[in-house]
C-alpha cells in the first residue's frame, strides 16, 4: 500500500490495514481512566508532561551513576525519531535493536515509537545465524548495535543481509566507526537536532500519523523448536497491557525500579513502559554479576525477574550459612521452616498461633532482617514471570518480608494474561486474569485466552497464525493449566513438552524439574524419558556447593569432570533427587541421574535467550550418554 508521509513523499508502509487482521475476538476494552493513552507515543509524551522528574532513567558509567530527566528523555527520543527520518526510514519500516540494557536502548525504542517505525528487538546473546534470520525476515533497514565488539560477533553472518542500510553504534567513541553506512548514536541525534531546527513541526506530524491498531514492534519468539516466529504487537496491544497490569500491581511514581532482565524480553520491555508511564525512577543494572551490589546501592522498591534469580539468591544464602558452620546452618534451616509455616497461614488469611508469631519475629530479627538489607532494605515487591516460581521460594520470600508476586503471559499476549497483586497473593498460582482479558481451559487442559493484548499474528507466517487460534477466535497458549473456584490460574506444564513412557504413562517434566532444583546441589536439570521405561534426569550440579561438600567430606574431587564421575557425588545427587521426588507417583520418580560437566547455555544452542531448555537439542546432543544410561 502506498501512503503519503508528512513530507508529501510516497512510501511503502506496513500498516495495521495491510497486515493480517487479528483472529482473536473479544468485547471492546473498558478504559481504566477517561482519556487514557492509546499509542506508545502518547505514553511517552504524557509521562514527560505529567511526571517531569529530573532522574527518570539512571545508569552507571565511569564508576558513577548518571541521570536522564523526563524532559531530556523525550527530547532525545524525538531527535532519534528525526535522525532515523533523515536516513530515509519511514512510517512502517523496520529497525532492529541488538544490544544489552542501557538508556540508549530505551531511547532507540522510544524514537521508533514516536515516528511510527516498527522496531525489532534482538537478544544480545542470539546466535549470529539467528540474528541474520531475524534481520532478513523482518526486512530491517537499520541495525542499532551496542558497540564494535558486538557488531564484530555477528558481522560475518549478516554481511549478506541486503535490507540493512545503516548500523548505529550506541556506545562507541564519538568518531565514525569503520563500518559502511554507520553512525554513532550521538551522530544520529545530531542529525535529528538539525532536522528539528529546519522543520520544527515534523515530530508532531510523525506522531499524529500513528494509529493504535498499527504494529509497534515485532518480537521474535525464542522458540524451543524450529525457526523463530515474529510476533506482531500493536500499540493498542501494548498500551492496554501496561495500563491494566499497572493497575493490578499498584505501581506509582513513588517507586524505584532496578531493571535487570534484557529489554529484548517482552516482560522487561513492557515493565519499562510501565515505569515510564507511572513516572518512576529506573536504574539499569550494570550486569547480572553486579545485581547484588546494585540492589544495595540503588535501594529499589520493585524488581521484575525470572524465578532463577530468586533461586540463586536463596542458594547463595544457604551456601554462606553452610560455610558458617553447623550452628549457622541450623539457625537458617529453623528460620526458613518457621517462616514457611507462618507465610502459608498468612497468605490464606488464617489465624496464626501466638507461639508461631513469636518464632517468626525471632526469625525475622536473627535471619530475615539480613536478607532485607542484602537487597537494599526497601523492596516492597518482587515480580516473577517467564517460568514457574517454586512454591517453596515464594513462601520463604514472603516470610522474609520481601514478597514475590507471580504472573503469566507470552510474547503473543503483550505479555501479561494474569497476575497476582500484594493483596490476595496466592503464590502457587499465577493470579487472576487482568482487566479486559479472558481465560478458559480447553477440553485437553490447554489454556486459551482472548483480549486486547492478543497479538495481530506472526509476521510472514499466516498458516502459523491460523494454527494458534481456535475457530471462535481464542488464542491457544500451548500451556496446560487450571482455574480454581476463585478464578486464579495455575500452570502445570507446556502442552508439547508432555512425554509418554514406554509404559504408556504421561509425565509433565516441569513440575518435577522444579522439585529437583530445590536441592542446593542442583543448578540445572532436564527430565528425560520419552518412550523409555522410566524418567531420568540430566543434571548440571552447583559446582560451588559440591566443592564445599567435597572439602567437608575430604573427597578427592576438584574439577567438574571429577565430580561427575565420583561415586560419592553420584550417590549424593541421587539421594537429593529421591528426597525431592518421594511424594510423586511411582511412575514419575526419577530412577537415574546423569551429571553433565558443562552448563547448558544459549551459546551452545541448548537454551533459548529466555533460558528455556531446547529439549530436542539436549536429547540429540547427549543421545549417546542417554542411551548408555538406560542400557545399564
Amino acid at each position: 500500500m502506498m501512503t503519503t508521509n508528512p513530507t508529501g513523499e510516497s512510501t511503502t508502509a506496513l500498516t495495521g490495514e495491510e497486515a493480517p487482521q487479528p483472529l482473536s475476538s473479544h468485547p471492546p476494552r473498558v478504559p481504566l481512566h477517561e482519556g487514557e493513552p492509546t499509542t506508545l507515543a502518547e505514553v511517552f509524551e504524557r509521562a514527560a508532561s505529567e511526571h517531569p522528574r529530573p532522574d527518570l532513567l539512571n545508569y552507571k558509567r565511569g564508576g558513577a551513576w548518571r541521570s536522564i530527566s523526563a524532559d531530556e528523555f523525550l527530547a532525545r527520543a524525538r531527535r532519534v525519531a528525526l535522525g532515523l527520518y533523515s536516513l530515509g526510514v519511514r512510517h512502517g519500516d523496520r529497525v532492529a535493536i541488538l544490544a544489552e540494557n542501557c538508556p540508549e536502548w530505551t531511547l532507540a525504542d522510544a524514537g521508533c515509537q514516536l515516528s511510527g517505525i516498527i522496531d525489532v528487538p534482538i537478544y544480545s546473546t542470539q546466535a549470529p545465524v539467528q540474528v541474520c534470520y531475524i534481520l532478513n525476515d523482518s526486512g530491517a533497514r537499520v541495525l542499532f548495535v551496542q558497540h564494535r565488539a558486538a557488531y564484530d560477533r555477528v558481522a560475518e553472518a549478516i554481511k549478506d543481509c541486503a535490507s540493512v542500510e545503516h548500523v548505529i553504534f550506541m556506545l562507541d567513541a564519538e568518531e565514525q566507526p569503520d563500518v559502511n553506512g554507520s553512525l554513532t548514536f550521538a551522530q544520529l541525534e545530531e542529525r535529528g537536532r538539525a532536522l528539528e531546527a529546519e522543520r520544527p513541526e515534523l515530530a508532531a506530524e510523525l506522531r499524529s500519523a500513528i494509529r493504535p491498531e498499527e504494529i509497534a514492534t515485532i518480537i521474535y519468539t525464542s522458540g524451543t523448536t524450529g525457526e523463530p516466529k515474529g510476533v506482531m504487537l500493536t500499540h493498542s496491544n501494548l498500551v492496554s497491557n501496561l495500563i491494566d497490569v499497572g493497575e493490578m500491581l499498584d505501581w506509582d511514581g513513588g517507586d524505584t525500579a532496578l531493571s535487570v532482565l534484557p529489554l529484548s524480553h517482552v516482560f522487561e520491555r513492557v515493565a519499562m513502559f510501565m515505569y515510564i508511564h507511572h513516572g518512576m525512577r529506573v536504574f539499569y543494572a550494570e550486569s547480572i554479576e553486579k545485581i547484588g551490589d546494585n540492589l544495595r546501592e540503588v535501594k529499589p522498591t520493585l524488581l521484575v525477574a525470572v524465578p532463577r534469580l530468586f533461586e540463586k539468591i536463596y542458594d547463595r544464602i544457604k551456601e554462606k550459612a553452610a560455610a558458617g558452620g553447623k550452628l549457622t546452618a541450623a539457625i537458617l534451616a529453623w528460620a526458613v521452616e518457621t517462616g514457611k509455616r507462618w507465610a502459608a497461614l498468612k497468605l490464606k488469611g488464617e489465624e496464626i498461633p501466638p507461639l508461631l508469631s513469636l518464632q517468626q519475629e525471632i526469625a525475622s530479627r536473627l535471619v530475615f532482617s539480613k536478607w532485607r538489607a542484602g537487597v537494599g532494605g526497601r523492596i516492597r515487591m518482587f515480580v516473577s514471570g517467564s517460568a514457574a516460581l517454586p512454591e517453596e521460594i515464594g513462601l520463604i520470600f514472603v516470610a522474609a518480608g520481601i514478597p514475590i508476586v507471580q504472573g503469566y503471559g507470552l510474547s503473543e499476549t503483550s505479555p501479561v494474561v494474569s497476575a497476582n497483586g500484594l493483596r490476595g497473593n496466592r503464590i502457587n498460582t499465577v493470579g487472576k486474569p487482568i482487566r479486559n482479558v479472558e481465560v478458559r481451559i480447553a477440553a485437553d487442559g490447554e489454556i486459551e485466552t482472548r483480549g486486547p493484548n492478543v497479538m495481530l499474528g506472526y509476521y510472514n507466517k499466516p498458516e502459523a497464525t491460523r494454527d494458534v487460534f481456535t475457530p471462535d477466535g481464542w488464542f491457544k497458549t500451548g500451556d496446560i493449566g487450571a482455574l480454581d473456584a476463585d478464578g486464579h490460574l495455575s500452570i502445570t506444564d507446556r502442552k508439547k513438552e508432555l512425554f509418554k513412557t514406554s509404559g504408556g504413562k504421561y509425565i509433565a517434566p516441569q513440575p518435577i524439574e522444579q522439585r529437583i532444583k530445590q536441592s542446593r546441589f542442583v543448578n540445572q536439570v532436564v527430565l528425560i524419558g520419552n518412550g523409555r521405561k522410566f524418567p531420568a534426569a540430566l543434571i548440571v550440579p552447583d559446582w560451588e556447593a559440591l566443592r564445599s561438600y567435597a572439602k567437608l567430606k575430604n573427597l578427592d574431587a576438584r574439577t567438574p569432570a571429577e565430580f561427575c564421575r565420583h561415586p560419592r557425588i553420584l550417590d549424593l545427587i541421587q539421594r537429593q533427587v529421591d528426597a525431592q521426588c518421594e511424594e510423586l507417583s511411582k511412575y514419575e520418580r526419577v530412577k537415574k541421574v546423569l551429571l553433565l560437566e558443562k552448563d547448558l547455555s544459549i551459546e551452545d544452542g541448548e537454551l533459548t535467550p529466555t533460558l528455556k531448555v531446547k529439549r530436542r537439542v539436549v536429547d540429540e546432543k547427549y543421545r549417546d550418554l542417554i542411551d548408555r544410561l538406560y542400557a545399564e
